[in-house]
């Protein structure tokens, strides 16, 4: 699903455990760079996102990016295929930073809807990286059955550990998530367990929150 997405002042970022040389002494969130920012949909990959399935956009007030998916349902028992328990999806953006400036995440939320059985458990994970870099860092979160409702979890990085993009560098910013469902002791030949990173009625996505800071001036 390659396309370009524009937005003025707009971020990206990443999540990891350990500060890097790009984590300068200034604060961040002093300011959001007035130029506009242009996110480029290098790859997206997965069982979770086929083709058509996936799309991105950049938030008016340009503190965020939203993906929106229509197809990433993972589950499990009666009508499933043995491959249906996992599904997943890599996203690889390439984001051109106005000048002087570097990105990173602040936060994550994941909206989607489960139905488990009881005796069912079901998994998200993911995890954040920049083309190049080795820091990773992975976030899981658990559902246990019986449950059949919505369900919204946040990732949060102190702002203290998170890696920022290079300055004057275009980097990859790769995101990767993953749904699991597991039978356990449910009955899977009568029932089916299920979570889905989306809806009924399509409307459910995962929202990006960014963060800004200024490059050194013998940077930009």
């Amino acid at each position: 699903m390659p396309g370009v997405l524009y937005a003025g002042g707009v971020v990206a970022a990443l999540f990891a455990s350990t500060l890097t040389s790009q984590a300068y002494a200034q604060p961040p969130f002093d300011t959001v760079p007035p130029d506009k920012i242009v996110i480029t949909v290098a790859t997206v990959n997965g069982s979770g996102c086929p083709a058509g399935t996936a799309a991105i956009a950049v938030s008016p007030d340009n503190t965020a990016f939203t993906v929106t998916y229509s197809e990433y349902l993972a589950q499990v028992g009666k009508g499933a295929k043995p491959t249906d328990f996992r599904k997943n999806c890599q996203l690889s953006l390439v984001t051109h930073v106005p000048q002087g400036f570097s990105y990173a995440i602040a936060s994550v939320d994941y909206r989607g809807f489960a139905h488990l059985e009881k005796g069912a458990s079901a998994t998200q994970k993911a995890s954040y990286y920049f083309q190049g870099q080795s820091q990773t860092s992975s976030n899981t979160h658990d559902f246990a059955g019986s449950y059949d409702d919505n369900w919204q979890v946040t990732d949060t990085a102190d702002i203290a550990t998170v890696v920022w993009s290079p300055c004057g560098e275009l980097r990859n910013f790769n995101i990767n998530t993953e749904l699991r469902a597991n039978a356990g002791t449910s009955n899977t030949k009568e029932t089916t367990s299920f979570i889905a990173m989306d809806s009924t009625d399509g409307d459910v996505s995962t929202t990006y929150h960014f963060a800004w800071k200024e490059c050194p001036p013998d940077k930009k």
